[in-house]
């Protein structure tokens, strides 16, 4: 099979851990995820399995909306609920709601975040979680990330020394919501971290579009075709369309540039426009960076793709 599947990824797993299993459910070695979640979090996590782990990359830089806790009073080192604690101060008078909500609206828009040193940015070649299980600390580079929403879905839970409450955040690729749990506790004034986090939507996926391991394993049992599995075209659908003849399917087969459809002269220079030849994508395209008015392929389909 190539195609996406839409998994519910359990806590208790990383990322990597569902690419050895559906390799194994799949009998196939052609097997990656688009975006890595950490092991206590649970979620929307698609994975590309045969042929489409060459189109992984365009599903990877897509949006995602996330429900998280957020507690008050305690910092880990991984910022997280599963490291060693690093900071705590006694919460004995929670923020109230307009104070939570006037912070996450300081949020919205372009931020900047420092990468956790528990994570898979790489420095000098080498990932930052392992310079931190040497026990060293590095230079970490600064990004710029979207909030594009924030909003505060519970009361503020105040219970012994810390108080907590859940937040839902859609944002863009690379952002951190641990750092961002971090940074809503230091304008609250307390340590903080991310105590629990669900991926509630990546890009156009949402959890309902998801199935879990056991579904997966059902389906592959009674050997039907899983639910919660798209084919190429099905996932590249939302991207602007091309449809072409045979002539042109030639060219394209070929790698050729070509002049821009004037129905998709409007697209930015980023953006990938999907070629269609007999109802399926032959190619990806996006503007020519030299040439005016002409497209380039950034990925060609083979004959028997």
């Amino acid at each position: 099979m190539d195609g996406v599947l839409l998994l519910h990824k359990p806590a208790g797993l990383t990322s990597h851990n569902c690419v050895q299993k559906i390799r194994q459910l799949f009998r196939t070695k052609k097997v990656g995820h688009t975006g890595t979640l950490d092991p206590d979090v649970s979620g929307v996590l698609p994975i590309c399995i045969g042929k489409a782990t060459k189109v992984a990359q365009y599903l990877m830089s897509e949006d995602k909306e996330y429900v998280a806790e957020v507690t008050l009073g305690i910092a880990t080192e991984t910022e997280d609920a599963s490291g060693k604690v690093v900071a705590q101060k006694k919460v004995i008078h929670p923020p109230s709601r307009p104070e939570v909500e006037r912070v996450l609206k300081n949020l919205l828009g372009k931020i900047v975040q420092v990468p956790p040193m528990y994570s898979a940015v790489k420095v000098n070649g080498k990932k930052l979680y392992e310079y931190a299980r040497e026990g060293k600390m590095v230079n970490r580079p600064k990004r710029i990330v979207t909030i594009f929403d924030i909003c505060l879905r519970s009361n503020i839970k105040h219970e012994g020394n810390t108080a907590s409450f859940s937040i839902q955040v859609s944002c863009s690729k690379g952002t951190y919501i641990r750092t961002l749990a971090v940074m809503i506790g230091e304008q609250l004034g307390y340590p903080a971290h991310m105590s629990d986090l669900v991926r509630i939507r990546s890009g156009r996926f949402h959890l309902h579009d998801c199935i879990t391991f056991q579904t997966v394993e059902q389906f592959l049992e009674n050997g039907e075709f899983p639910k919660g599995f798209l084919t190429i075209d099905n996932v590249l659908n939302h991207l602007p369309k091309w449809t072409i003849n045979d002539t042109l399917a030639r060219k394209v087969r070929n790698g050729s540039v070509l002049t821009m459809p004037e129905h998709l002269s409007f697209i930015d220079k980023d953006e990938i426009i999907a070629v269609w030849h007999n109802q399926h994508i032959i190619a990806l395209y996006q503007k020519h960076p030299l040439k005016a008015n002409m497209i380039k392929p950034v990925k060609v389909m083979k004959q028997d793709e």
